[in-house]
């Protein structure tokens, strides 16, 4: 494993870490498989959520005698001081621990980064949490370039997580930024919510980038983890094949897909919008119409049903145009 420090953190981690969203979907039992087989292959960084549902909880179970070997992170999108103070506590207890190395203020809104900064917001209770030994270090996660920019000029600021992958290179510029403030980069959507079926290619590609400190792919299967670190330890310059490939994936891909955060959830009709456009995805990318339209009729909610209410838009972080996607959606599966 190459590890790596973590910005001004001064926190020694793997350059692969390990996303914890995909622990919602097993069980406290495989998740302690995970760590011990983290805790053998050398991964010593860990990022969840508090909106990760039971993700800190298994973690906190399954990281029981292991605590002392990995840097541990995790992040509230509270906005207050009140609200921020309450969720460090409950992170605390749901890990079984006094003390969680990195905590992250979770993709706000711009809106509610002013109200976290100012007097009575989340910053305060960071801060007091900080002093008081409860939590290490103060970091910042978003997916817009606007607060990125904002979260470069923040002292307090120890490091920044953004999407960056194959096809979401806006953040390079802020990225080289954060080289030279020292400021830790972590790297979220390395496959662009899903969308990018080859991870060994996009894991190459992220880690030869000498501006990422560490990425932190989702992982619920210890072959996973195997096949990860093997993408994230090739030092070898990517190939002209490689670089074709890319190439053919940023023009299928573009920029205009969903990628899985489920952040427009719930629906007020009750559809499973990125469940949907992920189907829509291996109707048009894969060739695979004829699966993908037996799922689609299958979908107790479909696409046409939505009411154009316009609740999920401004929930995206990536501002998709989500009414239009799903009608283009229902007008593929359903003409």
């Amino acid at each position: 494993m190459q590890y790596v420090t973590l910005g001004k953190t001064g926190l020694n981690v793997s350059r692969l870490g390990f996303g914890g969203i995909p622990i919602q979907k097993t069980d406290a039992a495989t998740t302690r498989t995970l760590i011990e087989s983290m805790v053998e292959k050398g991964i010593n960084y860990i990022d969840t959520a508090r909106g990760y549902t039971v993700s800190e909880s298994f973690l906190g179970e399954a990281l029981e005698g292991y605590r002392d070997k990995f840097v541990l992170a995790t992040k509230s999108m509270a906005v207050t001081k009140e609200a921020m103070a309450a969720d460090i506590e409950t992170s605390l207890h749901n890990f079984r621990t006094d003390y969680i190395d990195l905590y992250q203020i979770h993709n706000p809104s711009a809106e509610n980064f002013e109200k976290i900064i100012a007097p009575g917001g989340a910053l305060e209770a960071l801060l007091e949490a900080k002093a008081a030994g409860k939590i290490g270090h103060i970091g910042f996660t978003t997916h817009t370039t606007p607060l990125f920019e904002k979260a470069l000029a923040c002292d307090w600021v120890e490091t920044i997580m953004f999407p960056y992958n194959l096809v979401e290179t806006q953040g390079e510029d802020l990225m080289r930024q954060c080289t030279e403030k020292n400021i830790g980069f972590i790297v979220m959507k390395p496959l662009a919510g899903g969308a990018i079926d080859d991870p060994t290619l996009a894991l190459r590609f992220i880690c030869a980038n000498p501006d990422v400190t560490v990425v932190i792919p989702g992982m619920y299967d210890v072959k996973e983890i195997e096949m990860n670190m093997a993408a994230a330890l090739d030092n070898s310059p990517l190939t002209d094949d490689e670089l074709a490939k890319i190439e053919v994936i940023r023009k299928n891909l573009g920029s205009n897909f969903c990628r899985r955060c489920n952040y427009c959830q719930p629906c007020s009709a009750g559809i499973g919008i990125s469940a949907l456009f992920i189907l829509e995805g291996y109707y048009d990318r894969y060739g695979l119409q004829d699966w993908a339209q037996a799922r689609y009729d299958a979908a107790p909610v479909k696409a046409s049903a939505c009411i154009d209410c316009g609740v999920c838009e401004p929930r995206c972080p990536y501002n998709l145009p989500i009414r239009d996607m799903l009608k283009r959606v229902a007008g593929k599966f359903e003409n």
